[in-house]
């Protein structure tokens, strides 16, 4: 109980309060920029700090790094509630971002090391979905009851409290290694590159189907609230199917990135493109987190490196589909983001399915 209190509810809070700011934005800045800043820097944290979270996992242990995570995340997330200033607002985001990596890194690499990881996977990223979707409609409803627009984001703060408390608590999984971190690294890398690829591509595509349609649609913000968090719904769907269901990762993601491709020319004419894309989206990050499993004694590195390039993607394809929607209009940037999906379908083959020595 208490490694789920951890794991799960932990993940679900921290998501919640990487959102919390969202529905609040206008409240820290009056120009669109300067409220693009706090949001993404969120996820420049993240970024550069998942692998490092991934080889310190490996290490040291997966709970020493989760318990840091949470702390920077508690701690990150009282002085948002308290900070009005743009500039230091996107430093205290950073800094949250750097907490969600620590955390996200070992505990995903704690999951993935346990005998049942399919299942305990499933319920990992469900946690993470549901998250994501709470801090966003829950904080934006509490705005509009309490004048204090950071209220959201103080409530989550102080549900991280538990998990952290509970971290203090838990075991670790396995053994820990004191070698082979670069040359790990560059053999995964290499061994995996097409599955990595996959993970920029087909996780970054949510990210583009979630920056382009408030403009292109024209719905009004709660409508296109509420068919965003329809998205991370079916992903919870998707999830918890594909974890019991044991499917071949290889064959999985590559049908899965075929939808993907049909479920975002479907989203140009119907949002419900939306549910297509959340289902398949959480068969794929299942899939590829039973790929990453056979990485058994360097679950830190893989998970790093799975947390890398999932934001990586996040970050990339939203602004490079922005850029073709700028310059050639929205149909071209929906058709060049199903030709990323499309070359996913035609390369993760030529990802190997066993490790082939011993690192």
């Amino acid at each position: 109980m208490r490694t789920r209190i951890s794991l799960f509810f932990g993940i679900f809070a921290v998501m919640a309060l990487s959102n919390a700011i969202v529905p609040v934005l206008p409240s820290y800045a009056g120009t669109s920029a300067i409220q693009a800043a706090i949001y993404s820097a969120y996820f420049l944290g993240a970024f550069v700090s998942t692998l490092p979270a991934g080889i310190l996992s490996d290490r040291y242990g997966r709970v020493p790094v989760i318990r840091i995570g949470l702390a920077i995340t508690v701690a990150s997330g009282l002085l948002l509630s308290v900070l009005v200033s743009p500039i230091p607002v996107i430093v205290t985001r950073i800094i949250e971002g750097v907490g969600a990596g620590f955390f996200v890194a070992a505990a995903m690499s704690y999951v993935n090391s346990l005998s049942d990881h399919e299942r305990m996977s499933g319920y990992l990223m469900a946690s993470l979905n549901a998250g994501l979707v709470i801090g966003l409609v829950f904080a934006g409803w509490l705005a509009t009851q309490i004048p204090n627009p950071a209220s959201g984001i103080l409530v989550f703060s102080v549900l991280v409290i538990i998990p952290a408390a509970a971290s203090f608590f838990i075991n670790e999984t396995g053994a820990v290694t004191q070698k082979g971190d670069l040359k790990t690294i560059f053999y995964l890398v290499q061994e995996f590159r097409w599955l990595w690829y996959s993970s920029v591509i087909l996780i970054g595509i949510t990210g583009v189907v979630t920056s382009l349609y408030p403009k292109y649609s024209g719905y009004s913000p709660d409508s296109v609230g509420n068919w965003i968090s329809l998205m991370s719904i079916a992903t919870i769907a998707g999830v918890l199917v594909a974890s019991r269901l044991s499917l071949p990762p290889v064959p999985t993601i590559r049908w899965s990135a075929l939808l993907i491709v049909i479920a975002v020319l479907v989203l140009y004419y119907s949002p419900l493109g939306f549910v297509m894309l959340g289902i398949c989206a959480g068969v794929v990050m299942i899939a590829q987190m039973t790929f990453l499993a056979q990485a058994r004694d360097h679950q830190g590195v893989a998970m790093g490196l799975f947390s890398t390039t999932s934001y990586l993607g996040m970050t990339t394809l939203p602004f490079i589909a922005g850029m073709v929607a700028d310059t050639s209009g929205f149909f071209y940037a929906f058709c060049a983001t199903a030709l990323f999906a499309l070359t996913v379908f035609l390369t993760i083959g030529r990802c190997n399915c066993q490790l082939h020595r011993t690192l």
